[in-house]
Formats: C-alpha cells, structure tokens, sequence
C-alpha cells in the first residue's frame, strides 16, 4: 500500500475501479485460518530467535511457543479430526479442505518444532551454558554429583511416583493431557517376555533439579549451576522403581488431548452441571499427538499408537526437549543481568492524586487508561474498590470473563456486599481453560450474597465492562468501565489493552440496559451510543465501513485504521476488500492469524496488515473511520471487547464504545502510528499470506519511529509522569 497517514507526504490510495463482488469472495484472497495461526506462531518463535534480547527473555518466548502448539492441537486439530470423524466438510477461507488443511498444519508443526530444536540445541542452550547455567545429562555429572542426586531422589522423588504396570491385571493406564512420562519395556529376569510400564513424573516436581557447591534442589541460586531434568533423574534410578526387573527399553514420552469442542447449548437447563460435566469429559477427552524424542523406541511407539488410537502421521518426532514450557521456570535463576528490567507501570495522569475522590474525576473528564503503560490498580481496580467502600454507592455490577479468584476485584466485591450493597456479577462459565476456576469464583461470590449470572444461553458473555450507580444530591449517578481486556491483575501488567472510565448518560443508560439483558430477560436493542453484539454490532461495523466505501467514490477523505487480536469474519474481509477497491486506506495491526490477504493488485493493494510482537501481548481492540476528516482525531474512534471474528459478532456478548473526548483520541491515535510506523518489534504481511520483519527492511524513504511499540510507549508514560511530578 503506497499511502502513510501521517506521514509528509502522503500518497493517495488508488481506486482500482468496478468494486467486484465476485472478488471479494475469491478464495485467492484469503488465507485459511488455522495455517495463518501456525505464522503467528513462527512470529513468536522468532522472538526467542533474536540474539540481541536478554537471554531470559528468549527462553520466554521459546516456551510460549511451545505452550501455543499444545492449544493450538488441543483446539484446532481435535476440531479438524472430528470434522473428519463425523464427514463434516468445512472449507478454509482458502478454499482448502478439512484433510488439505490438516495435512498442511501437519507439516507446518513439523517445520516450526524443528525450528525450536535447532535454536534450543545451537543457540540456547550454548548460551546458557556460556552464562555459568549448564544443561547437564547424567553422563555429564561427577560420581559425587550422582550420589547427591541419588540419595535426593530416594528422599524426595522415590515416595510419591506411582509405577503401573500393564499386564492381565492391570489395564494400560490413563495418559493424562500433557503431562510428561517415561514409558519402560521390562521383564523378568531370565524371561523373553516384555511387558510396559509407564511412570508419570507428578505434577508437584520441580521440572530442574539444581546441583550446585550448596547442595542438590532449587534452581534459584546464582551462577554457576548445573541443571538435570527431573525425568532424567527418574529415569536413572528406574532399578529402584522395578527393583530386580531387566530394563531393555525406555522412552520418555507426551500426551496432548482435545479441549472439548464448542457445544450447543440452546437445550442445555442448567448452565452450571453442563460445565462442570464438560471438566469431567475434557480430562478423558481423544488424544491428538503423541510426541517423543528424534530417536524413540519403535515397539513403545507402536503400542502408545495402538492404545491411543492415533495414527502414525499423529506422532510427533523431534530433537530438542520434548516440552519447552519448563523453560519458563530456568528464569527462577539468579541472574537479573540476564532479563529485561520490569517495567512499573505510572499512573495515568487524571488520577495521579490518589486521595482525591475518583468519582469527581470521572465526572469532570472521561478518563483514558492504557495498561500496562499506566497503572491497573491505580485505575480499573481503584475504581472498584472506591464504590465498594463508599457509602454513597448503591449497586456495582460487572462481567468477569477471566480473572484471579485471589484478585483485589474479587475482595472489593465481597465487601461491597458484605456491607449490604447490591452487587451483580456475569461470570462466563464456559472461559476455556478457565471453568473450574471461574466455577469457583461463582460459589465464592455467591456464599457472600453476591448475584451471580452465567451469561446467556448460546452466548459467550465476553464484554469488558463495569458499573456502578452512586446516590449524589438526592439523584442517581452512574458510571462505567468498558474495556479490552480482562478485570485480571496479573495479565494487565502483561497485555497491552486500553479502556475508559466515564459518567456519560448515553454510555451508562446503555450499560444499565445491557447488564438488565444480561442477568434477565430483555429484547432491548434501541442502544444509543455502545455497539453491542450480537445485537447492533455487525451491521454497525458494516455501515461505517459502507461510510468510507462512499466518502472514497466521492473523492473525500477515506480511511479505516482497527487494531485487535485476529480478523477472520468473512463478511468483514469482504467489505474491506471493496473498500479497498473503492480506493479506501485500510490500515490493520493484527497480532495474531489474519486470514485476509493484503496488496493484492486490483482487489486488495489499498490494505496494509502488520502483527507487532513484543514485550507486551498486543491486546487491544481500537477501530477508527475517517468519517470524511482528513485529520484522524476529527473522525470517528471506537475501543472494545471484540476482535472481528464471526465468533465475537455472532456468537458472543461483546461492547464496544465511541470515544468522544478529544484527550482520548489524541491518545489512540498516538498507539495507532505508533503501531502503524514500528520498524523494531512489527511484522508486515505480503500478499501471499506469509510475514516479513520489518526491522530487516531497507530502502524505505518516509518518515519512520526511531524504536519499536513498547520503547515508545514507555517513554510517552514516563514523560506524562515527568510532566505530573514538576507540576
């Protein structure tokens, strides 16, 4: 795309003619969703690939990696193998089918797990090793150092591993999802018959074992240090597990299992036993990869297919370690000179009295907040906990997709009600991967007297928003949060999401309606400023993308900036495609898959699409429309809970909000070309689907950030600190 608003000289998108319809349907046009996931992953992958971040960090992304392809298999590939199982035939948005694609995914995996073993085994690991932290195999260790290891293991390893044998009497056993075992062919002495074994390394182990001049255990010591995976300690003591046995062959081994699949639940009476029998199912859900080291046993391999009922193309064979996520717990290692300094958050500058009522601040100015930049709990959560502890406030009402059951938000809400307010809480039961928590959560606030409602039937209640109404001067006030990220402390100081607290009376009316649709029985869909799925919000969406298609054929200023997680609905990517055609800019930072294709001559050559991967997860939802400005902050800006996935707009409960004040704007519009202009931490998407780093680029001649997104913003949030401290 030749255009870059923003920019001093900024070209004119080119109006490719006749919008054709037929080509905004053209599978050539599209990437197919699963495969665009896979490139998201190769994007993570090559973070930990950078020599110049603190080594710490790169075992960070190495093992978030690692974590993606077990919920990218647990999610994705169950689905496609059941698509497959049950003959449902389902196209990509590339025209591929359900075998194409899984074959496809297949081999992408295999690519970008070869990948991680190459960078683990030539890169990695060596610096490590170089940084005083030795990966050690038992063949590396002293005879003194194997006799501490031994007589650790005897003490605190020996006693809570449980051997189970697979013989007439003992069926083969349970492999639970993910957990790491070492499968053993063993017999009696003197005896051709083999029999398994499998013993399963508990869940309570250290994943290292630390060697050091203090002794054998922890990892938390400084350098030097020597480090042995826990299963290999196992491994080498198996003569004590099946004492008198004969050994012949072992295999360490791991299991992924589907996440359950999306059910319908228009039938469904009681949302609560449904979970919790979906939790029950889940842990006995079909296995979907078996995965061993490069050099595996093929007789333990064979009968693992054979009792898991896979296939052979199921088994995953690769170098490296066999689950990188235990790289998460070497940063526990001394050595801060190895990672990269915290950031502390600021707070944001309308609330940088902290004894000042935050309530007369809201009504004065809405109150823009980006995290993790600027404070959470100087903000959402110091808003919370002022309504729950002041007198005036009469009701706090918000919807809890994901949080921390230990969070500040959970004990503000407990005193609110214990205090006698009226407390209403939406928590969205089926969260996945968080169920049993959020069931938890649910039967915490409800002992408190605190209503609980799960959401609608057939709907994700996934919407980012509060409300609190206060008695002032002998009326009712209300205010609101909306949001585009979770009321969880722990990932707004790890995501990067933006949200707005204010007193407008058409933002609170809507909220007011939305929370009474929420936890009763309401047609109400006359919402005077939020758009809310999945009521207003798609054909919202569509007409001010319809605005810019018009305003461009008129020769007036056009253009659509949005930022989120992923674009995947189909008649969105097909309106941006006319869009284009119709000589629109369309600018799109998405960070995660993207199954729309950019700069495709003729269809989609006005559409820019870059990723930014950085030290924050890139989590927030912002859309802008020229509305026929040429200056951005003269158009129209919206934030909000929902990425433009058919999901969100269909088939979730979702907000999202117009922001009106001008600070507000200034303040996207600032994140927006920030985003849009990063040549350190963004990734472009060519026309065939596949990304390139545009920190390798050379030649450009316009005018470019001097650093990436989390650099700039930063200093942005401590030169607004700055400013609030000599003032």
């Amino acid at each position: 795309m030749k255009s870059r608003t923003g920019d001093q000289n900024k070209a004119v998108p080119k109006q490719t003619g006749q919008v054709q319809g037929s080509d905004a349907l053209n599978p050539d046009c599209f990437v197919g969703r699963d495969l665009s996931w896979l490139q998201f992953n190769h994007r993570v992958i090559a973070e930990a690939a950078e020599q110049e971040k603190p080594l710490f960090d790169r075992l960070q992304f190495m093992a978030i990696s690692c974590s993606n392809l077990d919920e990218f298999f647990m999610k994705r590939i169950a689905l496609l193998r059941k698509r497959i199982a049950t003959g449902l035939e389902k196209q990509t948005h590339d025209g591929m089918s359900v075998r194409m694609q899984l074959k496809a995914c297949r081999e992408e995996v295999n690519r970008l797990q070869a990948w991680q073993a190459d960078l683990w085994t030539s890169e990695l690991e060596p610096s490590l090793r170089k940084e005083g932290v030795r990966i050690a195999s038992w063949g590396d260790l002293s005879h003194e150092q194997r006799g501490r290891l031994d007589s650790w293991f005897h003490e605190m390893v020996f006693p809570i591993l449980t051997p189970l044998a697979v013989d007439p009497g003992h069926p083969f056993p349970f492999i639970s999802n993910l957990s790491m075992n070492l499968g053993v062919l063993l017999s009696d002495p003197g005896s051709d018959r083999l029999r398994f074994a499998r013993v399963k390394v508990p869940d309570g182990l250290p994943e290292w074992v630390g060697l050091s001049s203090d002794g054998v255990g922890t990892i938390d010591g400084s350098p030097p240090l020597d480090v042995i995976p826990i299963q290999e300690v196992i491994e080498r003591n198996l003569h004590e597990i099946f004492p008198g046995m004969e050994i012949h062959e072992t295999l360490f081994f791991r299991v992924t299992r589907g996440a359950g699949l999306e059910e319908d639940d228009e039938d469904i009476e009681d949302l609560m036993e449904f979970v919790q029998e979906s939790l029950r199912h889940r842990r006995f859900a079909e296995a979907v990869r078996l995965e061993t080291p490069l050099v595996a046993s093929s007789r333990i391999v064979a009968l693992l297919l054979d009792e898991l009922e896979l296939e052979p193309a199921e088994h995953y064979a690769h170098a490296g370690l066999l689950d990188y996520t235990c790289l998460k717990s070497l940063a526990k290692v001394d050595a801060p000179h190895l990672r990269s300094t915290r950031w502390q958050p600021v707070p944001p500058p309308l609330l940088r009295d902290q004894e000042q009522d935050i309530f007369s601040v809201i009504r004065e100015n809405d109150i823009f907040v980006n995290h993790p930049y600027e404070s959470f709990d100087s903000s959402v959560e110091r808003f919370i906990h002022a309504a729950a502890v002041d007198p005036d406030v009469l009701a706090i009402k918000q919807c809890l997709y994901r949080t921390d059951i230990d969070s500040p938000f959970i004990k503000s809400l407990i005193a609110a009600a214990d205090s006698g307010k009226q407390v209403s809480c939406i928590v969205e039961l089926r969260a996945r991967f968080d169920e049993d928590q959020n069931l938890q959560l649910t039967r915490l606030l409800e002992k408190h007297g605190i209503h609980v409602a799960y959401g609608m039937m057939g709907y994700k209640t996934h919407a980012k928003a509060s409300l609190v109404i206060r008695r002032e001067e002998g009326r009712l006030q209300a205010y609101g949060h909306i949001g585009t990220g979770n009321y969880h402390s722990i990932t707004a100081r790890q995501y990067s999401d933006v949200g707005i607290l204010t007193s407008c009376k058409t933002i609170t009316d809507d909220l007011i309606e939305i929370f009474n649709f929420l936890t009763g029985r309401s047609r109400h869909s006359d919402y005077q400023s939020l758009l809310v799925a999945p009521v207003t919000m798609r054909n919202r969406f569509l007409g001010l993308i319809d605005q810019e298609i018009e305003a461009a054929k008129a020769g007036n200023p056009s253009r659509i900036w949005a930022k989120m997680n992923q674009l995947e609905d189909p008649e969105i990517m097909a309106r941006l495609i006319q869009a284009s055609q119709a000589g629109v800019e369309v600018q799109l930072v998405i960070r995660g898959f993207c199954c729309l294709r950019p700069g495709v001559p003729g269809i989609s050559e006005n559409i820019r699409i870059i990723s930014v991967i950085g030290r924050f997860l890139e989590h927030s939802r912002i859309f802008h429309f020229a509305s026929g400005s040429e200056d951005p902050l003269d158009g129209e800006w919206f934030i909000g809970s929902a990425d433009w996935m058919k999901r969100n707009l269909d088939g979730r409960v979702e907000i999202v909000v117009p922001v009106m004040d001008a600070a507000a704007r200034h303040r996207l519009n600032r994140i927006m070309m920030v985003n849009m202009n990063d040549r350190h931490d963004a990734w472009e998407m060519k026309p065939d689907g596949s990304y390139y780093p545009l920190r390798l680029e050379s030649g450009r001649k316009e005018q470019t950030e001097p650093s990436g997104t989390f650099d700039l913003l930063c200093r942005d949030a401590r030169e607004a600190d700055a400013g609030r401290m000599e003032s």
